[in-house]
């Protein structure tokens, strides 16, 4: 306030208490005083209707005002002017009373100096202003308040309402005042509040909650905080209380739940079917994605919403997809086949129907997508279109075979009848007829091969042990092939009997080694392996030529360069061949196969380029074995163990939990190493056996059983796999796996190595 003017109307009738006082300001020379004098109330009023002053010195006894009125009538003129009263009565009481009317000081006539004054009028000047500011800031409370929701209020140490603003409807200040909340609304409500409240006096800490308040028959919900109310000296005099009514909220909160709770029962109705159900906006963005959606591609909701759909299931975008979105956008639908790829990245054939979503204003908005997974269907479809076509191969090939036969045979006669008749032919001559008869025989024996492919050559049918067999032919191979290829051999000494040609049989073996030998060049490892099978109905679903009842399974594997994918299908057919001209007449295979199919079995080949190839030649067994029947080996039940089977393929998953849960088993299923790791670390202690296979996307089952045997040394483990090399199955009995399953395996080949490794 140094080095500034203060404006001072002086309301006072004795003009010697005006100069003196002038004097007095004179003497302090801190301020530059401006005061105008005046001897009345009302020149006063007047001056204050048309000026502003910082300050005004009022004496109580004036020719037109006396007593405490003379500064009632003068504040309630100027509220915005800090007052001091400035009288020659020096009254305690007086002085009180005028305080606590709102001035700002009361100082007597002659006990006053200049710098008395001056300070007096500084603080009277800055509470002044503190009082405006407070007064502004309080009246645009008031404003908000009263243009707003909230109900403010504070209470006691009692909870007794002691300050009440903008309180609820149906209620007044008058009726809320001085009371209780058990004095106002019900006593279920009230108590509510009182806990609510009682907290916070008791902890000193504020809280905000959600109540409801029943008020003349009428429930309102309320967003209600408290907060403790504390004085000058930090102590908790009380709770002030702010409350929203959020009535209109709630019952659009509800409302919104219901819907919702309506969309999940709709959505729990898509849940059950098996089909995967998506929905996509028109920027193919997902925005529903159903419980069969997640079993087949492997995505959760939470990570497929919100996703791109080409970009989650495709590999790159295809004509066929922009086709067919823009035929389901013009037309309203479409539906096809699908190549789509799962969240490990497996390529699964789906039967697609794309629908359009239209909003009530019949513009689109989304389209719904329901999959049907077909792959398998089509794998066995193409099973039986390949039996089919082999089938139509072969009934060609037999009847060429026919003419051929009526065609070689006189030229046979003849090659063997013509040095009969001319003995004195030359050495030349002599030589075309023994080349004339030798092609003749090459001739006959491709037709007997083809005959054997088109319908099986009938020989003497024996009941035959296999092992004797396998033995002989390794003997021959270890005698005749290169010594870089290494001959083993493991035959169970209980293996069953089958009812065959030995010739044939023997001839399928030798067939099938020779091949084996073929595609090792740098030489490699050749096994013949026989076991026991007892194929069931869920075997049986697995290969469409395979029938329930018991079989011998001969496995011959070898570590070659392998079979391309492209023409495993034609490997069977007839002088179909990859060897180079004059090495091969592509017709070892399909003797091959047409003697198995003569002796009621089927043949199965599994091949990965540059890890070798392994047929499988199923054959029916007879009685007459020399071990215990099919029929007599009682099925092995479980006792509640859980096993955890991990196998990337649908089919395989579904039918071994079926099988081990027919048998009293329980199951956890995982498609792959990272997964199957995740359920084994999380349920440890409740695995009993993991059932690995071996084969798997993003981690492999030796990677994973290595791991798994950190987490738990003790850990049973049975692996299984269609294909495997030599180096595969010492790497899989390096690492402890208790038992190996070849595939495809039967329920009671599966339970008896549960028993075996359990036990």
């Amino acid at each position: 306030m140094a080095g500034k003017n203060i404006k001072i109307l002086l309301v006072e009738d004795n003009p010697g208490d005006v100069f003196l006082l002038q004097e007095l300001l004179k003497e302090v020379s801190t301020v530059v005083v401006d005061l105008s004098p005046v001897e009345r109330l009302s020149e006063a009023l007047n001056y204050l209707e048309k000026e502003l002053f910082d300050v005004i010195l009022l004496d109580l006894s004036l020719p037109d005002s006396q007593g405490l009125e003379t500064f009632v009538i003068a504040h309630h003129q100027a509220k915005a002017t800090p007052i001091i009263v400035l009288t020659g009565i020096n009254d305690e009481t007086l002085a009180i009373r005028a305080m606590q009317e709102g001035a700002q000081d009361y100082l007597v006539k002659g006990q006053v100096t200049g710098d008395l004054l001056v300070r007096s009028m500084r603080y009277a000047i800055e509470r002044q202003r503190a009082d405006n500011a407070l007064r502004q800031s309080e009246e645009r409370f008031r404003v908000a308040l009263k243009n707003s929701p909230i109900f403010v209020y504070n209470q006691d140490c009692e909870l007794r309402y002691t300050w009440v603003y903008n309180p609820p409807s149906g209620v007044t200040v008058e009726e809320i005042l001085g009371k209780k909340d058990l004095d106002i609304i019900p006593v279920e409500d009230a108590q509510r509040l009182i806990t609510i409240k009682r907290g916070v006096l008791t902890t000193g800490i504020g809280t905000r909650e959600e109540v409801s308040i029943t008020i003349k028959d009428t429930t309102r919900y309320y967003d209600l905080t408290v907060e403790p109310l504390r004085n000058e000296s930090q102590e908790i005099v009380g709770v002030t209380c702010a409350s929203i009514d959020i009535s209109e909220r709630q019952a659009a909160l509800r409302e919104r739940k219901l819907a919702e709770e309506k969309i999940r029962e709709q959505a729990a109705l898509l849940d059950v079917t098996t089909d995967a159900i998506c929905v996509r906006d028109l920027n193919n963005k997902i925005i529903f994605w159903n419980k069969g959606a997640e079993t087949l591609y492997g995505w959760k909701a939470t990570e497929a919403w919100g996703k791109n759909a080409s970009e989650l299931l495709y590999d790159e975008p295809s004509p066929e997809i922009e086709a067919a979105l823009l035929q389901a956008i013009s037309k309203g639908k479409w539906q096809g086949e699908l190549t789509k790829l799962t969240k490990t990245d497996k390529e699964i054939l789906v039967a697609s129907r794309w629908s359009l979503v239209c909003d009530e204003q019949g513009k689109p908005k989304s389209i719904l997508t329901v999959d049907t997974d077909i792959t398998e269907k089509k794998h066995l479809e193409a099973q039986l279109f390949r039996a089919q076509r082999l089938e139509s191969i072969g009934t060609l090939a037999s009847g060429i075979a026919h003419d051929l036969n009526n065609i070689l045979t006189p030229i046979l006669a003849g090659a063997q009848l013509l040095p009969l008749k001319f003995p004195d032919a030359d050495e030349r001559t002599r030589h075309l007829l023994e080349i004339l008869e030798i092609n003749a025989r090459r001739g006959a024996d491709l037709v007997k091969q083809v005959l054997s492919f088109a319908r099986g050559v009938e020989g003497k049918r024996i009941t035959l042990q296999l092992r004797h067999l396998i033995v002989e032919v390794a003997k021959i191979l270890k005698e005749t092939f290169p010594k870089s290829i290494q001959i083993s051999t493991d035959v169970p000494q209980d293996l069953w009997m089958v009812s065959g040609d030995s010739t044939q049989l023997h001839q399928v073996l030798m067939n099938l080694c020779v091949n084996a030998r073929d595609a090792m060049p740098n030489g490699g490892s050749l096994s013949l392996s026989a076991e026991n099978l007892l194929i069931d109905e869920n075997y049986a679903r697995m290969n469409l030529e395979a029938k329930e009842g018991p079989y011998i399974v001969i496995t011959v594997s070898d570590t070659g360069v392998g079979i391309p994918r492209e023409i495993l299908d034609k490997i069977f057919e007839p002088f179909f061949t990859t060897k180079d001209v004059g090495k091969g007449t592509g017709l070892g295979l399909s003797t091959v196969l047409g003697i198995i199919k003569s002796h009621g079995g089927f043949v199965n080949v599994y091949s990965e380029v540059g890890s070798g190839t392994s047929f499988k030649v199923y054959l029916p067994a007879v009685e007459g074995m020399e071990t215990l029947t099919p029929e007599e080996l009682p099925p092995q039940t479980g006792h509640g163990e859980l096993i955890l089977v991990v196998d990337d393929e649908a089919a395989i998953q579904e039918i071994t939990k079926t099988s081990l849960e027919t048998h009293n088993y329980k199951t956890l299923i995982a498609s792959d190493g990272i997964e199957a790791i995740a359920l084994y670390a999380k349920n440890r202690d409740k695995i009993s056996a993991v059932l690995m296979d071996i084969m798997l996307p993003s981690l492999d089952g030796l990677t994973a059983i290595r791991t798994l045997r950190k987490i738990n040394p003790q850990v049973k483990i049975i692996a299984s796999s269609g294909l495997m090399s030599e180096n595969k199955l010492s790497a899989v009995a390096a690492i402890g796996v208790n038992t190996f399953l070849s595939k495809p395996y039967t329920v009671n080949e599966l339970l008896l190595s549960l028993q075996k490794i359990l036990s």
